[in-house]
């Protein structure tokens, strides 16, 4: 599997990969240089050593297959704004203590 393809089939466990180093959320902004160094990180993880280069085409590439399935709007040649949210796990709250009250 090309690298491209394996980016689309694992979307998913890639962008909550690069969420951890990158603040994504739904109407920010993602830059080209965000995508490239979190593909380049991610395939490092899998002992895959891309060259700056590799990753920066594809992460043109992945961006491109990204606004195809309107998950992003392309703003210029190195921002795109995001369309999707990313599920964070629920921090489960502690229930606070109710106050004891006398009844009268």
């Amino acid at each position: 599997m090309n690298h491209l393809e394996e980016l689309k089939k694992n979307k998913d466990i890639f962008l909550k990969f690069m969420s951890e180093r990158y603040k994504i959320f739904i109407h920010s902004n993602i830059f080209l240089r965000d995508i490239q160094f979190a593909i380049k990180f991610y395939f490092e993880r899998k002992n895959v050593f891309l060259k700056y280069p590799q990753a920066e085409e594809l992460a043109k590439e992945f961006t491109a297959y990204l606004v195809e399935q309107n998950e992003l709007v392309q703003l210029n040649d190195y921002t795109w704004k995001v369309l999707f949210s990313i599920e964070q796990p629920a921090e489960e709250k502690e229930e606070e203590p109710k106050p004891e009250t006398e009844e009268v």
